[in-house]
Protein backbone atom coordinates (compact mmCIF):
# COMPACT_ATOMS: atom_id res chain seq x y z
CA UNK A 1 0.00 0.00 0.00
CA UNK A 2 1.32 3.15 -1.03
CA UNK A 3 0.36 5.80 1.88
CA UNK A 4 0.43 9.05 -0.19
CA UNK A 5 -1.61 7.64 -3.31
CA UNK A 6 -4.20 6.62 -0.72
CA UNK A 7 -4.00 9.78 0.79
CA UNK A 8 -4.53 11.78 -2.36
CA UNK A 9 -7.58 9.19 -3.17
CA UNK A 10 -9.23 10.32 0.66
CA UNK A 11 -8.05 14.42 -0.29
CA UNK A 12 -10.22 13.70 -4.24
CA UNK A 13 -13.23 12.09 -2.53
CA UNK A 14 -13.21 14.77 0.37
CA UNK A 15 -13.11 18.00 -1.63
CA UNK A 16 -13.12 21.39 -0.52
CA UNK A 17 -16.36 20.62 2.08
CA UNK A 18 -17.59 17.03 2.23
CA UNK A 19 -20.18 18.52 5.25
CA UNK A 20 -18.76 15.39 8.11
CA UNK A 21 -18.06 18.53 10.15
CA UNK A 22 -15.42 17.20 12.12
CA UNK A 23 -12.10 15.27 12.48
CA UNK A 24 -11.26 11.85 11.84
CA UNK A 25 -8.21 9.49 11.36
CA UNK A 26 -7.97 6.65 10.00
CA UNK A 27 -5.05 4.91 11.78
CA UNK A 28 -3.50 1.86 9.17
CA UNK A 29 -0.52 0.97 12.17
CA UNK A 30 3.03 0.65 11.15
CA UNK A 31 1.87 1.90 7.39
CA UNK A 32 1.16 5.44 9.26
CA UNK A 33 -2.57 7.88 9.25
CA UNK A 34 -5.00 9.46 6.90
CA UNK A 35 -6.29 12.42 8.69
CA UNK A 36 -9.36 14.19 7.64
CA UNK A 37 -9.97 17.81 9.48
CA UNK A 38 -13.73 18.67 8.27
CA UNK A 39 -13.93 21.03 10.67
CA UNK A 40 -12.67 23.52 8.46
CA UNK A 41 -12.89 24.45 5.25
CA UNK A 42 -11.39 24.19 2.66
CA UNK A 43 -11.17 20.29 4.83
CA UNK A 44 -8.15 19.59 4.98
CA UNK A 45 -6.45 15.91 4.09
CA UNK A 46 -2.90 14.61 5.12
CA UNK A 47 -0.86 12.07 7.12
CA UNK A 48 -0.58 13.77 10.55
CA UNK A 49 -1.32 12.08 13.57
CA UNK A 50 -3.29 14.51 15.16
CA UNK A 51 -6.02 14.07 17.76
CA UNK A 52 -8.92 13.59 16.04
CA UNK A 53 -13.24 13.18 17.25
CA UNK A 54 -13.20 9.52 15.59
CA UNK A 55 -10.34 7.04 15.08
CA UNK A 56 -11.05 4.39 12.83
CA UNK A 57 -8.24 2.25 13.02
CA UNK A 58 -7.56 -1.11 10.98
CA UNK A 59 -4.90 -2.93 8.75
CA UNK A 60 -3.38 -1.17 5.46
CA UNK A 61 -4.97 -4.93 3.52
CA UNK A 62 -8.59 -4.01 4.92
CA UNK A 63 -8.66 -0.54 4.48
CA UNK A 64 -7.15 -1.57 0.89
CA UNK A 65 -10.29 -4.03 0.32
CA UNK A 66 -12.87 -1.56 1.52
CA UNK A 67 -11.66 1.14 -0.84
CA UNK A 68 -11.75 -1.19 -3.86
CA UNK A 69 -15.38 -2.49 -2.62
CA UNK A 70 -14.15 -5.93 -1.53
CA UNK A 71 -15.12 -5.64 1.79
CA UNK A 72 -17.66 -3.32 3.53
CA UNK A 73 -16.90 -0.88 6.05
CA UNK A 74 -19.85 -2.21 8.10
CA UNK A 75 -18.87 -5.93 7.88
CA UNK A 76 -15.52 -4.92 8.69
CA UNK A 77 -16.64 -3.16 11.39
CA UNK A 78 -19.11 -6.78 12.75
CA UNK A 79 -16.18 -8.65 12.07
CA UNK A 80 -13.80 -6.39 14.18
CA UNK A 81 -11.34 -5.69 11.34
CA UNK A 82 -12.57 -2.17 11.87
CA UNK A 83 -12.47 -0.34 15.76
CA UNK A 84 -13.90 2.99 16.03
CA UNK A 85 -12.91 5.30 18.71
CA UNK A 86 -15.04 8.34 19.40
CA UNK A 87 -17.83 9.87 17.54
CA UNK A 88 -19.50 6.86 15.90
CA UNK A 89 -21.73 9.43 13.85
CA UNK A 90 -18.38 10.83 12.27
CA UNK A 91 -18.09 7.43 11.60
CA UNK A 92 -21.09 7.18 9.64
CA UNK A 93 -20.84 10.11 7.69
CA UNK A 94 -17.63 9.23 6.46
CA UNK A 95 -18.54 5.67 4.82
CA UNK A 96 -19.83 7.64 1.76
CA UNK A 97 -15.80 8.02 1.68
CA UNK A 98 -15.26 4.51 1.87
CA UNK A 99 -15.18 2.66 -1.35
Amino acid sequence: MNLEEETKKIREKVGEDCGIGGKIKFDLGDVGVIFVDASIIPNLVNNNNDDADCTITLSSEDFMQIQSGELDPTTAFMMGKLKIDGNMGLAMKIQGMMG
